[in-house]
């Protein structure tokens, strides 16, 4: 399974047809969706911060097992020449990765509820530099509120440092909240995490994949249970 996974990143990538980005943007509203919804309007609304992209509601919003946490919306989540959202089907390699991972592990995507350490768009000026220490701390009560919003909620997944490292001062700010859930950290989806030799991402894509077998093993047995 995981040598066959490599083969299947063009068989995503949704969001580039009109019609099913408009579907989704109409879904805006639908009651699973509607308080993460909110919630970024709110979060686009405080001051010295900016924009950042809704959750597509093909994810499972309230009813969420997983929250995927990444670094911060990459460019296929822009308004302007993207979908508007954090997806899977969006138009980069990131989105493409994850989506063949929730398939070939078997994870519907109903069961995901995707989010970032920083939350805000900020790749405007072309340069893609991880957020600052500052920027990690400012993303933990975003993180906090998604959490408050989403009852369901017992595994997450850490994507790469940044979301590690807003996860640990999560745990330090809201140690009792943080206890509640199964962490699995493993590897971005990105390009830079596989930058190096054959070698090198041979390992992270292993590993990635290995996690999200994990937490698909871990939500059938609960199902089961």
């Amino acid at each position: 399974m995981y040598d066959a996974m490599r083969v299947n990143l063009d068989r995503h990538q949704r969001m580039r047809d009109a019609d099913f980005r408009a579907d989704q943007h109409s879904r805006l509203r639908d009651p699973h969706i509607a308080p993460f919804t909110d919630l970024v309007d709110e979060l686009r609304a405080e001051p010295g911060r900016g924009w950042m992209p809704y959750i597509a509601p093909m994810y499972g919003g309230i009813n969420a097992s997983i929250l995927s946490v990444l670094q911060d919306p990459g460019p296929g989540t822009r308004e302007a020449d993207g979908s508007g959202m954090l997806c899977c089907e969006n138009v980069d390699d990131s989105a493409m990765l994850l989506a063949t991972l929730l398939e070939s592990t078997r994870i519907p995507v109903s069961e995901l509820l995707p989010w970032n350490g920083y939350p805000w768009y900020r790749h405007t000026t072309g340069k893609s530099v991880p957020p600052s220490a500052t920027e990690c701390e400012a993303g933990v009560e975003p993180l906090r509120r998604l959490i408050d919003l989403a009852p369901n909620l017992r595994i997450v997944m850490l994507h790469g440092g940044i979301a590690q490292d807003v996860w640990a001062r999560f745990g330090k700010r809201h140690r009792s909240i943080a206890r509640r859930f199964h962490v699995v950290p493993t590897f971005h989806t990105g390009r830079q995490a596989f930058i190096g030799t054959h070698e090198i991402r041979t390992v992270r894509l292993r590993h990635l994949y290995e996690s999200f077998a994990e937490v698909g093993d871990l939500i059938r047995k609960e199902d089961v249970a």
